[in-house]
């Protein structure tokens, strides 16, 4: 990828919402060029979509815990993924090396809320869970395209 690209695409990881003519000025591009730029990357699924960035305690969901799952039998199919897509509470699922199959991020209202989630979990996967967790977040969701 191109280092304008690469520019670009930092500049709407951070805000989705930059105009094309905010754009040109970031990156020393004409509008047109920016939006020919942006429009062969939303082609080539560099960039894949826009959101909105949440403010999660004010939203009602300020517990964050990650969980790592590993199956009860290691013989099952591997469709844990499918399995758990649909619950809501579930933010990221992340398919790791090491001794559990994956790390699940989630929040949550609290720590009622959790333990309900951790049952249901274990119940739809068929998997055992530990669960860290967050304290604090210093950083979250930063691009990992340098500008």
């Amino acid at each position: 990828m191109e280092e304008l690209d690469r520019r670009i695409v930092a500049v709407l990881a951070r805000d989705g919402r930059r105009s094309f003519t905010d754009l040109g000025k970031d990156t020393g591009l004409s509008v047109s060029a920016v939006h020919q730029r942006v429009r062969r990357l939303e082609e080539r699924g560099v960039l894949q979509g826009y959101a909105a960035r949440i403010d999660h305690e004010a939203a009602g969901l300020p517990l964050t815990a990650l969980v790592s799952i590993t199956p009860v039998d290691p013989a099952a199919p591997d469709d844990i993924p499918d399995r758990l897509r649909e619950v809501s509470a579930i933010d990221s699922c992340f398919s790791v090396a090491g001794e559990e199959s994956y790390v699940l991020k989630v929040r949550v209202s609290g720590p009622q809320e959790l333990e309900e989630l951790l049952a249901t979990i274990r119940s739809r996967a068929g998997v055992t869970t530990r669960t860290t967790v967050v304290l604090s977040t210093p950083w979250e969701d930063r691009s990992a395209l340098p500008e």
